[in-house]
C-alpha cells in the first residue's frame, strides 16, 4: 500500500480525462442500478400509491390530465428505485472519492455507508409518518364551508417527495459532524461554544426546506437540534478515544 504522501503525488499525476472516465463509469453503474430497480418497482406502483395515500387526512386526490396518473406512477417508481438503490449510490460515491483520502479517512468512510443509509431512511420515515400527517392536518384547517380542498395527485406527491427527501438529507447531520471531527476539520468543543449560531442556522434551514408554515418548520428544526447535540457528544467520545490510542 502506498504511503499517503506518495498516493497524493500519484493522484496529481492522473490527468483530467482519467478522473472523468472514473466518474463516467461510476455514473453509468448508478444509472443502471437505479433504472433497473425502478423498472422492477413499476409493477408494484399501484400498490405503492395505495399504501402512500392510506391514512392521509384527505378524502381523495384527483388527477387533472389524462396522463397525470401514469406520470405519477412513473415518478413514484423512480423515487422508490432511488430509495432502494441508495446504499449502492453511497458506495459508488465512496469508491470515487476514496483515492483522494488519507488511509485513516478511508478506513472511516466505507463503514459510514450503513449508518448513512439508516439515517436517510429514518429521515424519510419520520417525514412520511410523523411530519406530513401533522402538517396536512394543520393546513387543511384553513379551509371553510365555501373553501374545500381539491388537491391533485401531482401536487401532493411533489409536496411529499420534497419533504421526505429533505428530511432524509438533513438526518445525515450526525455522520457529517462525526466524519469532519475524525478528519480534524472541526472540533466538537468549538461547535458546542457556537450552539446559538447552529440553532439559528437550523431554523433558517427549516424555513427554506419546508412549506411556509410554522408547524413544518418546527418539526424539522427540533429533530435537527437534537441530532446536532447527539452528534457532538458522539464526536467528543470519538476524539477522546483517538487521544487514548495515540497515548498508548
Amino acid at each position: 500500500m502506498l504511503p499517503d504522501g506518495e498516493k497524493r503525488e500519484k493522484l496529481k499525476e492522473m490527468g483530467f480525462l482519467d478522473h472523468l472516465e472514473e466518474l463516467r463509469s461510476g455514473l453509468i453503474w448508478v444509472i443502471v442500478v437505479w433504472l433497473g430497480t425502478s423498472i422492477v418497482l413499476w409493477f408494484f406502483s399501484r400498490s405503492l400509491i395505495d399504501f402512500i395515500l392510506a391514512g392521509i387526512p384527505l378524502k381523495s386526490l384527483y388527477f387533472n390530465a389524462p396522463t397525470e396518473a401514469f406520470v405519477i406512477r412513473m415518478k413514484l417508481s423512480f423515487i422508490a428505485g432511488f430509495l432502494v438503490s441508495f446504499p449502492y449510490i453511497l458506495f459508488r460515491i465512496c469508491v470515487f472519492v476514496s483515492p483522494g483520502l488519507f488511509s485513516s479517512e478511508k478506513k472511516v468512510i466505507f463503514p459510514f455507508i450503513l449508518p448513512a443509509t439508516l439515517l436517510f431512511y429514518l429521515g424519510v420515515v419520520f417525514a412520511y409518518w410523523i411530519m406530513i400527517p401533522i402538517v396536512l392536518d394543520f393546513l387543511m384547517k384553513f379551509g371553510t364551508d365555501m373553501l374545500s380542498p381539491l388537491i391533485s395527485v401531482g401536487k401532493y406527491f411533489t409536496f411529499v417527495g420534497k419533504l421526505c427527501f429533505s428530511f432524509g438529507i438533513v438526518f445525515e447531520l450526525p455522520l457529517v459532524i462525526v466524519f469532519l471531527t475524525i478528519a480534524g476539520v472541526i472540533s466538537p468543543e468549538k461547535l458546542l461554544k457556537q450552539w446559538r449560531w447552529v440553532v439559528l442556522i437550523v431554523f433558517i434551514a427549516g424555513a427554506l426546506l419546508t412549506p411556509p408554515d410554522p408547524v413544518s418548520q418546527l418539526l424539522m428544526a427540533f429533530p435537527l437540534i437534537i441530532l446536532f447535540f447527539i452528534s457532538v457528544i458522539l464526536s467528543i467520545f470519538i476524539k477522546r478515544g483517538g487521544r487514548k490510542e495515540r497515548k498508548s
